[in-house]
């Protein structure tokens, strides 16, 4: 076979051979979009509201902290979530182990997609609060949005049992 032909056959055959191996092997499915802020936020607060627990413990609110919550609310509110993040940390830095502003803290971490510290705050928040009823609930839901938003299916599921675990059902009184 001349050298010549086998420059016009060798690309053919190599072409040949790349078609069969990717006829075995089709391109994976796309992943499914990745859900917004908002979206996550949602997932989080609904979490919150669905736990009917026995347990739901509402602490004491400092007046100070609690119009910079209020305020932060606001913002939040009105979509200035940069104001409504610097407010909460004001408050942090006057109730630095408050279960509920750190939540409140970490769902607004969420929505300026600053996803590590939402988690590292969901976490605190778990540490130090009551571990049941629907704060929890949001603690961990927000673990199970950023693990969902990571692609991280198997820290999701982890999370999303904790979530149950949240649950202290009440005694039956008939």
């Amino acid at each position: 076979m001349s050298a010549y032909r086998i420059h016009r056959v060798l690309p053919v055959a190599a072409a040949v051979l790349l078609a069969g191996c990717f006829a075995d092997n089709p391109p994976a499915p796309p992943s499914p979009p990745l859900p917004s802020p908002q979206a996550m936020v949602n997932a989080i607060r609904a979490a919150g509201e669905r736990e009917q627990s026995v347990i739901d413990v509402s602490p004491l609110r400092d007046p100070g902290v609690a119009s910079l919550q209020d305020a932060a609310q606001a913002d939040a509110s009105s979509g200035n979530f940069r104001q409504a993040a610097g407010k909460l940390d004001q408050a942090l830095k006057l109730s630095p182990e408050s279960p509920d502003l750190l939540q409140d803290r970490a769902e607004l971490a969420v929505r300026l997609q600053d996803l590590p510290d939402a988690e590292k705050l969901a976490q605190k928040s778990w540490s130090l609060g009551p571990k049941l009823g629907p704060l929890c609930a949001r603690n961990w839901q927000t673990v199970v949005e950023v693990r969902l938003h990571a692609r991280d299916n198997a820290g999701a599921a982890l999370a999303r049992q904790q979530v149950q675990a949240c649950h202290k059902p009440g005694i039956n009184r008939f």
